[in-house]
């Protein structure tokens, strides 16, 4: 895929640093003239000094030819320009919005940004599920908030320990994305059996997720 990265601090460093292992085109754009030279020196990717929100810097990296844009500044009221002209005027598939002030991830999403990505609900939420023991935490919601994406820990007694995924009748609208066992992660097939402890991340409507949990964790 072609990626086009506005912003260069460190979220934005280090997503074009993955991305480029993963064998994808990467541009990325930064205001910072300095930061923009020492990364180019260290990534393989077009690196742009300029302001993401003028669509010619945008143009000049390649935006028309995105398979999706990544705002990912220190600074919202950028992300939110930046992915509404990449969806308005560059017709961009999907747009990821980096949520600074976790007030405003409801705008993000009333404002067509496809996935707004409010890091610190995300960290609260984990460590909200770690202080409480609880085995069910809403990771993230987009697409103007009607899925979610869940994570769910297998407890011992869960109805479909043992059962192959095949077998397993999930709420509508609802997929199994990942299996995190141990250091291993698994692609769910239909005959992949799971087990106590499984680490499952779900994809699913958002209201649908207790009956998610009364599938997968029992009644808790």
């Amino acid at each position: 895929m072609y990626i086009l990265i506005i912003g260069a601090g460190k979220i934005g460093y280090f997503l074009a640093k993955r991305l480029c292992q993963g064998k994808h085109t990467v541009s990325i754009v930064d205001k910072d003239r300095i930061i923009c030279e020492e990364i180019a020196k260290e990534l393989e990717a077009l690196v742009i000094n300029g302001d993401g929100c003028d669509p010619h810097i945008l143009e000049e990296a390649g935006i028309e030819r995105a398979d999706v844009l990544a705002a990912v500044t220190g600074d919202d009221e950028d992300n939110l320009i930046i992915c509404q002209l990449a969806k308005e005027k560059f017709n961009i598939q999907r747009t990821v919005g980096r949520v600074n002030n976790p007030d405003n991830e409801h705008t993000f999403s009333e404002l067509g940004i496809d996935v707004p990505v409010d890091s610190t609900k995300i960290i609260a939420k984990v460590i909200e599920e770690e202080v409480s023991f609880s085995d069910f935490v809403n990771l993230m919601s987009f697409k103007r908030g009607k899925l979610a994406i869940v994570r769910v820990d297998l407890p011992q007694d869960s109805p479909i320990i043992n059962k192959e995924i095949k077998d397993v009748e999930l709420p509508p609208d609802s997929v199994l994305v990942s299996i995190v066992r141990g250091e291993e992660v698994i692609i769910p097939k239909g005959n992949t059996v799971l087990k106590p402890g499984d680490d499952v991340i779900a994809l699913t409507l958002v209201g649908n997720e207790p009956q998610l949990l009364s599938l997968l964790a029992g009644n808790l």
